[in-house]
């Protein structure tokens, strides 16, 4: 495939080519993939909900079952047109043996959507779908400045509203790390400045200032160190805030899929702190001792188990929302107990 820039990848989401017939959407950014997959599949089947012309399944069925993909990708819909297979939760599994018999097929009757996460280059499934003249990799990072800016203006004109350059600026700092998270603050903003034609400051204060006193980063900094009062006291607040537990533990994917990343430097002979400040992105100074501790203490097998905990907790908060706050607050609790376990024995 040719890499699509990123200034060509909402528009390939808006209207996928017909010579496509197998696209990955893959990156840290849980809430960007979701967001991207969904309107992929909206785009491919025409808004068609009729189950014999999308088929939804879970990435977890075709592990237990390979020949699913492929059976499913085959099936001629009833009504004709062009099936649409949108496979869910592919992150930490490996799909390559059920997607390796799709993507050699000359004329496939069907489009494939998989949404993974975040995916080292030249491996798995990434590897597979960048060599494939008729598949296409889509990547999911984080919202840059940017894209910040262009959420913002697209939720606020959405809802007939302006939004004063203070407040602008004070988004900018609340915002930004997972998309499906970033616009469910902005339309909960929205709502709360409907009729008042302008949104500021004072607006944010009392919408997203309170929730966002406990910081995200806080909360994985706890589960990721080992701080267990910090960790317990931050799920309270989020819980009373009304936030979204699979938006949360896809977050905490990321993390531990950026710590198992960097471990695999620390293996091969680098110092942690030393990796931690040469980091790109970098890292926000008050922060660089908490990620240099934790990078020191989780080993790569350990993190490899976390982040199959954490695709599983985010993929129960997604099915049953009901749950989703005490299996995430029990993934979390259990992950800070392995970290501070790990600590205790390396001092």
């Amino acid at each position: 495939m040719v890499a699509l820039k990123a200034g060509d990848i909402d528009r390939f989401v808006a209207k996928p080519p017909a010579s496509v017939h197998a696209i990955l959407v893959y990156g840290p950014d849980m809430g960007l993939v979701s967001e991207r997959a969904q309107a992929l599949v909206a785009a491919v089947s025409g808004g068609n909900n009729d189950p014999f012309s999308l088929a939804k399944i879970d990435a977890g069925d075709i592990v237990s079952d390979p020949n699913r993909l492929i059976d499913e990708a085959l099936t001629i819909p009833l009504f004709g047109g062009k099936r649409t297979i949108w496979v869910k939760d592919g992150g930490g599994k490996n799909l390559s043996p059920a997607v390796t018999p799709v993507l050699a097929l000359t004329d496939c009757p069907a489009v494939v959507v998989i949404e993974a996460g975040d995916l080292k280059k030249g491996t798995g499934l990434r590897k597979l779908f960048e060599a494939d003249k008729r598949a296409v990799a889509i990547p999911c990072y984080a919202d840059t400045a940017r894209d910040l800016e262009a959420l913002i203006d697209e939720e606020t004109r959405l809802a007939g509203l302006t939004i004063s350059r203070e407040a602008r600026q004070s988004l900018h700092g609340l915002l930004g790390g997972d998309r499906m998270a970033s616009r469910g603050e902005l339309r909960k903003l929205c709502l709360y400045a409907l009729g008042k034609g302008r949104i500021e400051t004072d607006d944010i204060e009392a919408i997203i200032g309170d929730a966002s006193s406990f910081e995200l980063s806080e909360l994985i900094d706890a589960a990721a160190g080992g701080d267990l009062a910090a960790l317990d006291h931050g799920l309270e607040r989020l819980e009373a805030a009304g936030s979204n537990a699979s938006v949360i533990a896809g977050q905490v994917l990321g993390h531990f899929q950026w710590l198992h990343r960097l471990r695999a430097d620390v293996d091969a002979g680098g110092q942690a702190a030393s990796i931690i400040e040469n980091v790109k992105p970098p890292v926000f100074f008050k922060r660089k001792a908490a990620l240099t501790r934790q990078l020191s203490i989780w080993a790569a097998a350990d993190l490899e188990r976390a982040m199959t905990r954490l695709a599983e907790t985010m993929r129960t908060a997604r099915l049953n929302d009901r749950i989703g706050m005490p299996v995430l607050s029990e993934t979390l609790l259990t992950l800070a107990r392995v970290a501070r376990a790990r600590s205790a024995s390396r001092r």
